[in-house]
């Protein structure tokens, strides 16, 4: 690393500080990460960013198709807000351009592309999400039709002469459907392509993506080494399970945890993360420094109970979306309607509309649900002392309820209530 090229160092650290510099901030970007490429050339560029003063530009590229964000969704921003706290410039590429082609990364058949008007609306929904994490003062977004879009033609036939056939049918989807004669529109090229060219313009530094985005962002690295460009690091992180411990964080599954959900709710759900997991979640759903996750990792090797640290996880990751004050509510709901009153942590999800905010909501949905009958019976349980919330009897159809309390209906039958 000291042989980095650089006029003047600004810091007057001398060498051996500025490498401990750089030791720190390679744990940080590689915590949690599954792969990391160009870690060589990554550190002299963070040597010469500490001298200089000069900060990386961090590069993430959202296909605008609009998803709502949990925390498996968070874990690339959760990575680049680390780097932003590092000093580092964060750069969100919307592809308003590219959206319009269509990505066709792990697609059996070409991919419908999105409308300008579709493009732009999604792109505003993700950067409404994308500030719930990032600080909005120290990111750019850029939309890459900014310089797509003056590209002439001459200019795309000397990009499209970068690359073979030969190379694009390396891709696992494309040799796929030539393999079994699905159409490959020749347009999808241009997809991996186009998004290469986005490093070569912002002058990237480090590029980070899904392990799904590995030949895309590795086009970038040799692109930029065409264009006399230092070639960008490129960062992957790994596909986060969900709380059942078995499949990706998905809200089809109903594993998922959703970064706009109540703090009750989200406290509980992150208490239902399998022990094997808590150290992955430390890892990916908070931005846990890896000095103090050592220190976990050490507690958890020497026995302690694992529903400590998970305690600490779930008072973390609630703190990140809602703060130190409803973390702290949150906790002492969980201790209070758990612990100390001996309510499964595991209990169904119950959807239901909040028109009223009482008992009385739940009704239609038990009933569709088969955990009673009518709403007469649910009455008669309730006046037999056999509905229960949070541990405590429930007297009155009136009673108030909200998101995350936890209903006893009868002995055994347990459900979650949340508001939709």
């Amino acid at each position: 690393m000291t042989n980095v090229d650089f006029k003047e160092d600004k810091t007057g650290m001398g060498t051996e500080a500025v490498s401990r510099q750089v030791k720190h901030q390679m744990r940080v970007i590689k915590q949690g990460a599954a792969e990391l490429i160009g870690e060589e050339e990554l550190e002299q560029k963070l040597f010469r960013s500490i001298c200089t003063g000069k900060p990386l530009n961090i590069k993430f590229g959202m296909d605008p198709s609009a998803p709502d964000i949990h925390l498996g969704h968070a874990v690339a921003l959760r990575k680049l807000k680390q780097m932003q706290d590092l000093g580092h410039n964060i750069i969100i590429v919307i592809g308003d351009f590219t959206g319009k082609i269509g990505d066709p990364t792990g697609k059996s058949k070409g991919r419908k592309a999105m409308s300008d008007s579709e493009v732009l609306q999604n792109a505003q929904t993700y950067q409404e999400q994308i500030f719930h994490i990032l600080d909005r003062t120290r990111t750019q977004v850029r939309y890459n039709g900014e310089w797509l879009e003056l590209l002439n033609l001459d200019e795309v036939l000397r990009l499209a002469s970068t690359i073979t056939v030969a190379r694009m049918l390396e891709r696992d989807d494309f040799q796929n459907r030539f393999r079994t004669g699905t159409p490959i529109g020749l347009h999808e090229f241009f997809y991996p392509l186009m998004q290469a060219y986005d490093s070569v313009e912002l002058h990237a530094d480090l590029e980070l993506g899904g392990s799904d985005q590995t030949f895309n962002i590795l086009m970038g690295r040799n692109l930029q080494k065409e264009r006399g460009q230092e070639p960008q690091a490129a960062l992957f992180m790994p596909l986060l399970e969900g709380i059942d411990g078995n499949e990706k964080m998905s809200k089809s599954l109903n594993n998922y945890i959703g970064i706009y959900e109540d703090a009750r709710t989200m406290f509980t759900k992150v208490m239902q993360v399998p022990d094997g997991l808590i150290l992955k979640y430390f890892e990916l759903a908070t931005d846990i420094m890896p000095e103090d996750l050592d220190q976990i990792k050490e507690r958890m090797a020497d026995g302690c109970n694992p529903r400590d640290c998970k305690l600490l996880l779930a008072r973390e990751i609630t703190s990140l979306y809602h703060g130190a004050g409803e973390a702290e509510m949150a906790e002492r709901f969980f201790v209070d309607a758990f612990t100390n009153k001996k309510v499964p942590e595991q209990a169904e999800a119950l959807f239901v509309v909040l028109e009223q905010g009482t008992l009385y909501d739940c009704i239609r949905p038990l009933v569709n649900a088969k955990l009673i009958g009518s709403g007469g019976e649910f009455r008669r349980l309730i006046s037999q002392g056999g509905i229960q919330k949070n541990g405590i009897k429930v007297e009155v159809l009136e009673e108030k309820l909200q998101s995350g309390d936890i209903l006893r209906i009868g002995k055994r039958k347990f459900v979650r209530v949340e508001s939709v």
